[in-house]
């Protein structure tokens, strides 16, 4: 017994011994830390959570739902064009006038927004059409109207009498829409019916160099190819943010960026067209220019028109507007997508930097007069105001407001051909006359910027 407990002994006194001696060798405490401090939560792969506001972050990425709600509304157009065709052949040999038709077919897609038939497209799928032609994706075939369309916003109107309600999609506010936010394309790209593809809002009100009618796309990074013109970019929860419209490539087909007609600008453009059958475009009644100020993002007033809605709420040259209602504005396509989205007569909030301090001023918009074009020169012309007469000190003249070749904005028309000239309609459709580009043979007296007279020969 007295040797068991000598061992015992023996025993505690060597462990005794080790672990003062590790403590003096490594007086380093060690920490071991879990890879996982909580148990990871699980959810059904159908879970669908509901959001009290769009504003709200979407976790899930199951679109099944979406999908579900927007590929039974999203229709094949097949556009039909008679074309002529001259044969010089038939013409030597005296075969008939040397002319021959054939049928053109195009195709794209479209998005149907009511139950009783209307469909939304863009412009450029049924332009030229003889025949409109509406495939549902239950492979029914309808004949299809047009009933409207902007060329500008690249935007038709479309209706077929399908006998039943139909299934649509609903407009959502594509102001609310977030960079980063996922959305699906659903259209017919090469006559592949119901095709979805998934990407994500990669940026907003985006302009694209060379276009000069839309320049406040949505982009994104979603799949489209030819054949998904006109058909529908949707949220996550099926509701329809734009209408598929362009892509970025060199080779005609999908490289990386798509672009889309925000659905605030084509459901504005639709609602114009069904209750006045073209579109009203609202202005604030200013000129811009780019804000110089690298600390200020916006648009910066480059003239205030009189008696207009931006005069009357009180906004001055040189203001930079950073804001409409409630949504930032850091370039011009933004402001434009904004404006092209309202109406004349609607009040808008228009938020300034004047002077390093925001204010706010309650705008009134007014409907865009029609531009009266010299298309021969590239030219804008308006008729002078009897202010302007009076300041220049002339009886006549017709005012340059855009120049597209030669630099003569703001210029004033006093003469063509000595004659005097009073009407911008009248001094267009001379003008247009007159040109030809291998003679020049007619002269134009102007008033230039410094209010000096010159003459020019064209």
């Amino acid at each position: 017994m007295k040797k068991a407990f000598s061992f015992l002994g023996m025993a505690i006194l060597g462990g005794a011994l080790t672990l003062g001696g590790y403590k003096m060798l490594f007086n380093d405490q060690v920490v071991i830390e879990r890879a996982v401090q909580n148990p990871i939560e699980t959810v059904p792969t159908n879970y669908n959570p509901n959001f009290k506001s769009t504003g709200s972050v979407e976790m899930s990425t199951d679109f099944t739902v979406a999908a579900d709600k927007t590929v039974h509304a999203v229709v094949h157009v097949k556009n039909t064009a008679i074309r002529t065709q001259t044969n010089q052949l038939d013409l030597f040999f005296g075969r008939g006038n040397g002319q021959r038709q054939y049928e053109q077919v195009g195709t794209g897609s479209g998005v149907i927004i009511s139950e009783d038939g209307y469909i939304v497209t863009n412009n450029h799928v049924i332009d030229g059409a003889s025949a409109l032609e509406i495939t549902l994706n239950n492979k029914k075939k309808y004949k299809a109207e047009l009933i409207g369309r902007d060329a500008a916003n690249d935007i038709a109107l479309l209706k077929i009498d399908a006998g039943i309600d139909l299934p649509y999609v609903a407009f959502a506010n594509s102001d609310n829409i977030k960079i980063g936010e996922w959305v699906l394309a659903v259209g017919n790209p090469y006559n592949l019916t119901s095709t979805v593809t998934a990407g994500i809002i990669s940026a907003k009100g985006r302009d694209l160099e060379g276009n000069r009618n839309i320049e406040s796309f949505i982009q994104t990074d979603a799949a489209v190819n030819p054949g998904n013109s006109g058909g529908a970019l949707v949220n996550s929860r099926g509701e329809l943010i734009g209408i598929n419209t362009a892509i970025s490539s060199k080779t005609g087909s999908f490289i990386g960026y798509s672009f889309a007609v925000p659905s605030n600008i084509a459901k504005k453009i639709i609602d114009d067209i069904l209750e006045f059958g073209t579109v009203q475009e609202a202005v604030l009644g200013i000129r811009f220019l780019p804000a110089e100020d690298d600390k200020v993002e916006g648009v910066r007033i480059a003239d205030v028109e009189k008696n207009q809605g931006a005069s009357n709420a009180g906004l001055q040259k040189d203001d930079i507007i950073v804001k409409i209602n409630s949504v930032k504005i850091s370039k011009f396509s933004e402001l434009r997508g904004q404006l092209t989205a309202k109406r004349p007569g609607e009040s808008v909030a228009i938020t300034v930097v004047r002077d390093g301090d925001l204010l706010v001023k309650n705008v009134t918009l007014t409907k865009k007069i029609k531009a009266i074009t010299v298309t021969a020169l590239g030219w804008e012309l308006k008729e002078l105001s009897k202010e302007e007469k009076k300041l220049r000190k002339i009886n006549s003249g017709i005012k340059i407001v855009k120049d597209t070749k030669y630099g003569l904005s703001n210029y004033i028309i006093t003469k063509i051909n000595d004659k005097e000239v009073d009407n911008a309609k009248e001094t267009a459709a001379l003008l247009n006359k007159l040109y030809n580009p291998k003679y020049s043979n007619n002269i134009i007296e102007l008033i230039n910027l410094e209010g000096e007279r010159e003459r020019i020969r064209f």
